[in-house]
């Protein structure tokens, strides 16, 4: 016996069948689901009571648990509500409510004892949860239909704003002899006579014994990274992203200065790496610490961090 088979050669046959009504399937809805797509008709959203005071939503004409006829009082809730369970939908298809990923979700309005089945308008599935508190987002022309609950979204959590703050720092005397080398292209540092510790930036007071730091000292601009981070945010100062920032000890240190490296890939850059202040042109120095570009490799052997 042979069996027929389809043109992609497929050895089961299949058939297309559409159930359709083109003028529209019309019921009538009752007093109870009628009172609830009116409601909704006017941007409200209301339950049913049952004999024991519990509020149905969407209403039922019947109370689930007992079978019995539930009562005449609507009641108004919500319309904010709780998510209690949700799926994400991440591909659309043409039917459902939104053309962008979303969420189908259990929401227990304010007020119901029981939940209704919708659309969460969500920014992505990481915003869901159990608990999320959202509220309807409703259609500019109704008809009484639960799609003129067009969707729920999230309520407002948090917000965004663009901050900037602008001040203007006075450096005091250490800092500005600091920065006076640094327009000079040298590297200034305190030296406690006390501790023999050499501090950079130069400062007036020895950190580790308090003593007064009278000796001014300069350190060559090379180094040894001691540490460093990889960021991936951009930065005007930095040469490119990803970016390293690095606590370098400059020769004649004993205390890392924090700046940028430049001039090697990141992922290259490693403790102990060896590098050279590289300097922006004299004539356009001033006051700052943006004199240095950035650190770059020297081409040295890596330095033994121990030492």
């Amino acid at each position: 016996m042979t069996v027929p088979s389809d043109v992609t050669g497929n050895s089961e046959l299949t058939a297309t069948h559409v159930l359709e009504f083109p003028g529209g399937y019309t019921r009538t809805t009752g007093p109870v689901i009628g009172r609830f797509l009116t409601e909704l008709r006017d941007g409200r959203i209301v339950g049913v009571r049952t004999a024991d005071q519990r509020t149905l939503v969407p209403p039922l004409e019947y109370d689930p648990h007992t079978g019995d006829a539930v009562t005449e009082e609507f009641v108004q809730v919500g319309p904010a509500g709780t998510v209690a369970e949700w799926v994400w939908v991440d591909s659309p298809r043409r039917n459902h409510p939104l053309d962008r990923p979303f969420a189908w979700a259990t929401i227990k309005l304010d007020g119901a004892d029981t939940a209704l089945v919708h659309v969460v308008d969500a920014e992505n599935p990481k915003a869901m949860r159990a608990g999320l508190r959202v509220r309807p987002r409703w259609r500019a022309e109704r008809v009484g239909q639960i799609t003129d609950i067009e969707c729920f979204v999230p309520d407002v959590t948090k917000i965004v704003s663009p901050v900037r703050a602008e001040y203007t720092l006075k450096p005091g005397r250490a800092l500005t002899r600091f920065l006076e080398g640094v327009r000079d292209g040298v590297f200034l540092a305190g030296h406690c006579a006390t501790c023999d510790k050499v501090y950079v930036p130069y400062r007036l007071a020895c950190p580790g014994c308090g003593s007064l730091i009278e000796e001014e000292r300069q350190v060559a601009d090379t180094g040894t990274i001691t540490t460093f981070a990889i960021n991936n945010l951009p930065d005007p100062r930095a040469p490119q992203v990803p970016f390293v920032s690095a606590y370098i000890l400059l020769d004649g240190a004993d205390t890392p200065m924090i700046a940028l490296v430049g001039d090697v890939p990141a992922h290259e850059v490693r403790q102990g790496m060896r590098v050279r202040a590289v300097w922006v042109p004299e004539s356009e120095r001033t006051l700052a610490m943006s004199n240095i570009k950035w650190f770059a490799p020297t081409g040295e052997p890596d330095a033994e961090l121990e030492n």
